[in-house]
């Protein structure tokens, strides 16, 4: 029987304790960690949970014996509370971002080799049907060679949304809808595509007064074949209907799914190429269901791993390299200039001391509160 414990009870914990509480039979929620402790409490009744209630990690680390801890705080914490759990002999799996800089990063990513304790970081919509079964026919290359992917991660939010005490800030929340919202698709982009070569961007705040962060940035990836991407990242975008589309050599395929081919006449005009859209279909139809998706699917993956029964599929180091595609489309709006990858150490972007030297404030933060009385995501 595994020990978890939680650190963070804030609006995204329920996902991880719902999730935990699916597989009772292998963990068990030993402890429940927030800087604001009634709220931890309050989880505690919702969920009947029997756990030891603190206010700060590292007394938790000291009086429990915890196997797997959940990281659940707001992103500037994440590399500290990280650190501290896997030196105490925790394994580790974060929220994300994995963390507030390149840096930390790779400081997590070092204590877990140093300290044999695994470090994965969530990116629950990989564990979805809908690109598991994408992922799938993009490695059969069953629409040939990519030219160019079209990454949609829309999302709307309401100005109230950045009064929250940690939010709208490049010291406490790391950057704006680039980093915290479209980090899902960004991660899920590079891991179905890889990662560019070079990105171009830019970036604004035209909805939300009261962030010091981006609410939409645009950007351009190019590889080194020549394909292009296009990347935009929202919090602006009424009805959220995001998509990811490839488009290949002979035919589009996209999340959510949807498949057209061409094929061309005598003259170079299209026409549907029926025959390949049929077979592509016929090959996602066969494609078997995934047993649980999203956080459920992502947090039994490393239960399974730590029980020694599976692979596993996100680590600390494709964490990082997520995380620092994002940078290089701040840097390079930034700058207006064009951002090679991978950064490396020298670069303004790496260090959280740089990043608040050179991020765009875009407003001045106004309002601040402790808690909303509401805490429902609703997607």
């Amino acid at each position: 029987m595994l020990r978890v414990a939680i650190v963070g009870t804030g609006a995204i914990a329920p996902m991880h304790v719902e999730a935990y509480l699916e597989f009772s039979e292998e963990v068990k929620i030993v402890a429940l960690c927030d800087i604001y402790p009634e709220k931890a409490e309050k989880m505690a009744a919702k969920y009947n949970l029997d756990s030891a209630i603190y206010d700060d990690h590292q007394d938790m680390l000291k009086n429990e014996e915890i196997d797997l801890v959940s990281v659940c705080t707001p992103p500037y914490v994440h590399a500290e509370i990280a650190i501290n759990s896997m030196k105490a002999g925790s394994n580790t799996v974060v929220e994300k971002p994995m963390a507030a800089s390149l840096k930390e990063c790779d400081d997590m990513i070092e204590t877990s080799e140093e300290t044999g304790q695994t470090l994965s970081v969530i990116s629950q919509n990989r564990f979805t049907n809908d690109y598991m079964k994408l992922k799938a026919l993009l490695d059969e290359k069953v629409i040939g060679k990519i030219l160019h992917t079209q990454v949609d991660s829309f999302w709307w939010r309401g100005n109230n949304y950045y009064d929250l005490w940690w939010r709208g800030t490049w010291e406490k929340e790391g950057g704006g809808c680039t980093l915290n919202h479209a980090v899902h698709h960004l991660d899920i982009f590079k891991w179905l595509n890889g990662q560019p070569k070079e990105i171009r961007s830019v970036m604004s705040n035209v909805a939300h007064d009261n962030a010091e962060v981006e609410d939409i940035s645009i950007a351009l990836g190019k590889y080194e074949d020549g394909s292009l991407a296009t990347l935009t990242s929202s919090v602006i975008h009424h009805g959220q209907e995001q998509q990811m589309i490839f488009q290949g050599e002979t035919g589009r395929l996209s999340a959510p799914f949807k498949v057209y081919a061409s094929k061309t006449t005598e003259n170079g005009f299209p026409e549907e190429n029926n025959e390949l859209m049929k077979d592509i279909d016929n090959k996602w139809q066969a494609l078997d269901d995934l047993a649980h998706e999203g956080h459920t699917g992502q947090l039994n993956n490393v239960i399974q791993h730590l029980l020694g029964n599976e692979d596993l599929v996100v680590d600390g180091d494709q964490g990082k390299e997520t995380l620092e595609l994002i940078m290089a489309i701040y840097s390079a709006a930034e700058s207006g200039e064009t951002v090679t990858l991978p950064l490396e150490p020298s670069h303004p972007y790496y260090t959280k001391e740089g990043i608040l030297k050179q991020a765009t404030r875009f407003h001045e933060k106004s309002t601040s509160i402790e808690n909303f009385s509401q805490t429902d995501i609703t997607t």
